[in-house]
């Protein structure tokens, strides 16, 4: 996410390594390398020069203190405008109403319908409410089946009326549905085009008009650039949307979509999306955090947060007591690879902490990675996961046959899983494992 502007923007940074002090001309030099940088990511350059004259502004007559150099004072001055540009603060959805209706809009392909799908998780798993998925799609049958398909997956009722071409009057029959249902949140998915036209914007405006809506959101794909941003403007003058949603984050992003889309329109980016998997890629869009990402500083907060949703006290306790007797056995590593995958795609948690990110940006991590040690523990006998030290040449080589590997890579996977337990038991020992 956002590797070539990173690697840009750390190089503007290089102008300032070695140097003293801030000067009118290192702090020139590294401002035009910014903005050279962020026009390159597709931020309209009004915007990049704007944004750059300020930190140029900022910047001179900075004092340097001891312990700070010029490059990383240079760093906190844009990673404070960024969060500016971006929004400043955090954006709460609005969901008060009985029911609240939520209004998607978008483009056709911006990925309005699995977005859908992702609110309608967040809103059951998060915020404990009762969603209703309404159909609105009337000119895409695949939008409608989609949009079952994720319901039925998701455990979340999709409302649809297959012979009604009017979406005015499904999004109206379906909130008096949901009022009779006890469903207190109603997201209404509707058509998208692929190019903005005037069909489109009046059935968007008449669907709104209609229903009345606690929260309009604008879908866009954070992969087009500047063009989506040219797209929001569009609609924000025609409906007047709440907020933005950034999908596709986790694709070739630039960066320009998520820099400059609140200074365009001034409305605030609620969530941000990432593939096309429903369960923990829809994430609320933290101004800061995107700024420290941008810079290549990690983002640890999300990290943090990501691995607590997936903690649990007691389990701790009992690995914590589990590991001060030297008994962590296959059954309790198998559990902690599955508290991993719960949190996210690898790759991108990795990229969370700072430093990490820029190492592995090259590797190619594969979430299937896990899939060959989980062979290997599942071709155990249940003794052998609670008895690794039993695992002698005879029952390795059955473990390779069952789970597709070679004795080589047994051997190295039980190597490997010996040194962990004598480091986990070494920081047990230095007081870490409350920590």
């Amino acid at each position: 996410m956002f590797e070539n502007l990173q690697d840009k923007l750390e190089g503007a940074f290089q102008n300032l390594k070695g140097q003293g002090k801030l000067t009118e001309l290192n702090i020139a030099s590294t401002v035009k390398d910014i903005r050279r940088a962020l026009v390159e990511a597709d931020v309209n350059y009004k915007i990049a020069k704007e944004f750059t004259d300020t930190i140029k502004d900022k910047a001179l007559g900075q004092n340097v203190l001891t312990a700070v150099s010029p490059g990383q004072l240079m760093i906190k001055i844009v990673s404070d405008e960024l969060t500016q540009l971006m929004g400043g603060t955090a954006s709460e959805i609005n969901i008060k109403g009985n029911p609240a209706v939520v209004l998607i809009s978008g483009l056709q392909g911006s990925g309005k319908t699995t977005f859908s799908g992702k609110l309608a998780h967040f809103v059951k798993t998060k915020l404990n409410k009762t969603p209703l998925l309404v159909a609105c799609d009337v000119y895409r049958p695949a939008a409608v089946d989609q949009l079952k398909v994720l319901g039925e997956q998701l455990g979340v009722e999709v409302y649809t009326e297959i012979e009604n071409k009017n979406p005015v009057e499904i999004a109206q029959n379906a909130i008096a549905y949901a009022k009779q249902k006890g469903q207190n949140v109603v997201i209404v998915d509707t058509a998208g085009r692929l190019a903005v036209d005037e069909e489109m914007m009046t059935e968007i405006y008449n669907v709104k008009q209609a229903i009345q809506p606690q929260e309009t959101l604008f879908v866009v794909d954070s992969m087009t650039g500047q063009d989506a941003v040219n797209t929001a403007k569009a609609f924000n003058e025609r409906i007047n949307f709440d907020g933005v949603v950034l999908t596709k984050l986790d694709g070739d992003t630039r960066g320009g979509a998520a820099i400059s889309i609140k200074y365009t329109v001034n409305k605030p980016i609620k969530f941000v999306s990432r593939g096309e998997k429903l369960i923990d890629t829809l994430d609320i869009f933290y101004p800061e955090r995107m700024s420290q990402r941008i810079l290549g500083m990690g983002d640890i907060v999300s990290f943090v947060e990501k691995a607590q949703e997936q903690f649990d006290e007691k389990e701790a306790q009992r690995l914590q007591k589990k590991i001060a007797k030297n008994q962590f056995d296959f059954e309790d590593f198998l559990q902690q690879i599955n508290q991993i995958r719960k949190m996210g795609n690898i790759k991108d948690l990795l990229g969370m902490i700072p430093g990490v990110g820029k190492a592995v940006k090259d590797i190619d991590i594969d979430d299937n990675a896990f899939k060959k040690i989980e062979a290997m523990i599942f071709s155990m006998t249940i003794v052998e996961r609670r008895n690794p030290d039993l695992l002698n040449g005879k029952r390795r080589e059955r473990i390779a046959k069952g789970s597709g590997s070679t004795i080589q890579e047994v051997n190295a996977f039980v190597k490997q899983f010996d040194q962990m337990k004598v480091m986990m038991k070494r920081m047990q020992s230095m007081g870490m494992g409350k920590r």
